[in-house]
């Protein structure tokens, strides 16, 4: 059974845009790894940055690519799947 997670795109290219990123590091957990090409397609709809996708782990917030400046990496979107409790 497929989720529908609200990924924020509009927010995620809000933000891009915001910040003039120019190479772009999408990080996901294994369970959107499936949707990476669609949300890649639709940042590079909407922007002219460079989306790279992250085939490494993503076991959490604490878990982010290390020295992704070296290769030109100015932002990178965090993505998870699971809810947040407030």
């Amino acid at each position: 059974m497929e989720q529908n997670y609200d990924l924020e795109l509009e927010r995620v290219i809000d933000e891009i845009k915001k910040n003039n990123s120019k190479t772009i590091l999408l990080h996901l957990p294994d369970g959107l790894k499936p949707k990476a090409e669609e949300i890649q397609a639709k940042i590079n709809k909407e922007t002219d940055a460079l989306v790279l996708i992250w085939a490494g782990s993503n076991f959490g917030a604490c878990d982010l690519p290390v020295d992704t400046e070296r290769i030109g990496v100015d932002l990178i979107i965090h993505f998870g799947h699971s809810a947040w409790v407030y």
